[in-house]
């Protein structure tokens, strides 16, 4: 089959390309790239108003007329492509804003996409949409991405929360797109959990994991612990990653000539990657129910990594608790907690590093979730 991937986060469709491949289709990724990450994409639309004096004009425009000068440039560029873009037999959007546009920008985009000659349009929901930050903004959860907006903890990264999801003009957004895909899957239980029971819910397939590129390396304990903490400074209360801090600040104070604690900040993907390679235990995230892209990737890496992996994530997957992740909850106490069992326990370091590359291969192998892909594209043709 010829397949279109329309937009990219956390290397998702780069995985899903990957897997796809290896079954002897033909792949065509379409996005700009994902922010300072810049994952690998084969047909880039390049965003020119990020930085500098045409950010700020760009801005300024906005402002005093409502006009989005980068939205209005991504839909130019994929005008332009309409002849690379058309007789693909699956096209699948990442988001139901796959390029961060406007609205109205987007709904074009969607709809010049979906009608060069292509079929069986589907969607994926793996990033903040309509629907899942409704969800979060009606509390239907213990806690969600929306916590530290809802406490008033983070008061200057409103931007980050999707908030503008719950906006009219989203919203109409959201039905549009709805109405004219054959369905929409999830990418893990955060976005499982609010599409259970919706009529367009294909059902939730697991991140790919390129597990041949990512190897496996047996935890060695030598000398000191090694603790990573990778933040994105624009997500930084959304990812909890102010409780790892605390929850460092309280570790280091009992166990400073046992530990080494390695932070990085903003990198991007192929630095990332690179930087937690000697590292024994992963900070992740905190406000999550099952694990992103950076969490399963340190897991298929052998890292023991505080994430989600809530109660609705065991019994999903029938596991029982810290023996494949530790749920990282939003209490530093707790994380610390946790920390201090994995430094004087050094033996569960091991066992669970194991464990979670078992997991990873067991559910997240990039060529059997491919086929899953392509079973439920097939099913809903």
């Amino acid at each position: 089959m010829k397949i279109l991937l329309v937009g990219e986060y956390s290397r998702l469709h780069n995985s899903l390309k990957e897997g796809l491949e290896h079954l002897k289709h033909e792949v065509t990724i379409v996005a700009a790239y994902d922010g300072f990450k810049k994952y690998d994409v084969d047909i880039l639309i390049k965003k020119r108003y990020q930085i500098g004096l045409k950010r700020k004009l760009k801005n300024f425009i906005f402002r005093i007329g409502g006009i989005d000068l980068e939205s209005i440039n991504v839909r130019l560029q994929i005008k332009r492509l309409q002849s690379r873009l058309t007789n693909y037999d699956v096209v699948q959007f990442i988001n139901e804003t796959s390029f961060g546009c406007t609205a109205s920008m987007e709904k074009d985009i969607f709809d010049l996409i979906s009608n060069w000659n292509n079929n069986n349009i589907y969607l994926l929901s793996c990033g903040t949409d309509h629907i899942s930050v409704k969800f979060a903004y009606d509390e239907k959860l213990r806690y969600s991405i929306l916590t530290p907006y809802k406490n008033g903890s983070d008061i200057k990264g409103l931007s980050t929360y999707g908030l503008k999801y719950l906006k009219p003009e989203f919203r109409m957004l959201h039905k549009h797109v709805y109405a004219n895909i054959k369905g929409v899957i999830a990418s893990d239980l955060d976005y499982h959990l609010p599409l259970m029971n919706h009529d367009k819910y294909l059902g939730l397939i697991p991140n790919p994991i390129n597990t041949d590129k990512m190897k496996f390396t047996n935890l060695k304990i030598e000398n000191k612990i090694i603790i990573f903490h990778g933040i994105n400074d624009s997500n930084y209360y959304k990812k909890g990653n102010n409780h790892f801090d605390e929850a460092l600040s309280l570790i280091e104070k009992k166990y400073a000539n046992k530990i080494e604690v390695i932070t990085v900040r903003s990198l991007p993907y192929k630095d990332y990657i690179k930087s937690y390679g000697e590292a024994h235990i992963f900070l992740d995230q905190v406000y999550a129910y099952d694990q992103g892209y950076n969490a399963l990737e340190a897991m298929a890496k052998g890292k023991v990594v505080f994430t989600g992996a809530e109660k609705e994530w065991l019994d999903y997957y029938n596991i029982k608790e810290d023996t494949v992740a530790i749920n990282a909850l939003p209490d530093a106490n707790k994380i610390a907690k946790k920390i201090a069992w994995l430094i004087e326990n050094p033996s569960k370091i091991i066992e669970i590093s194991n464990n979670a590359r078992q997991f990873i291969e067991a559910h997240h192998n990039y060529i059997n979730v491919a086929q899953h892909y392509l079973k439920t594209w097939h099913t809903k043709k």
